[in-house]
């Protein structure tokens, strides 16, 4: 059983992990760097931002060791920790796993670009009235995704 479930939280991560990274190459071969194509009128364009700090390019002027500390030393620490979680303990719900697998996959996505070209590719905009978001991709998905199930999770969990 324990077999099981090892290999159950790898491939997941490696689903979430697969996609971003898929959906990344396309765009870099395929889409011009700051390029609008409309995908749902204005509502939804593709365009191609290489992003050189975090969420809405947070932290892109640092200095290369406090970047390199922040954007990727922390994040490979807090996603090894997610991930020995979901290997040692047994008893996680299926919200908590599928949570941590989506965050854990997204991260690694952005935190591969982020060593292998120094930036993280965004590609995806949506403005829909009062929801507008900055330039995103698929690791910011799973990991957005991940978070709302924990958060569901949290709500629900009995003491």
């Amino acid at each position: 059983m324990k077999a099981l479930r090892i290999f159950s939280v790898l491939f997941l991560i490696l689903m979430n992990l697969g996609c971003d990274q898929v959906s990344k190459s396309v765009v870099r071969d395929r889409v011009q760097s700051h390029s609008i194509t409309e995908i749902m009128g204005d509502k939804m364009i593709l365009t191609k931002v290489e992003n050189k700090g975090a969420m809405l390019s947070i932290g892109e002027n640092l200095s290369p060791l406090l970047k390199n500390i922040l954007l990727q030393g922390l994040p490979i620490l807090a996603l090894s920790i997610c991930f020995f979680v979901l290997l040692i303990k047994s008893r996680l719900s299926i919200l908590t796993v599928l949570g941590l697998t989506a965050i854990v996959g997204g991260g690694i996505g952005n935190i591969y670009d982020r060593i292998l070209y120094g930036s993280v590719t965004d590609f995806l905009q949506i403005d829909f009235m009062i929801f507008k978001t900055g330039v995103f991709n698929m690791a910011d998905v799973s990991i957005s995704f991940g978070i709302v199930l924990l958060l569901i999770q949290s709500l629900f969990q009995k003491d």
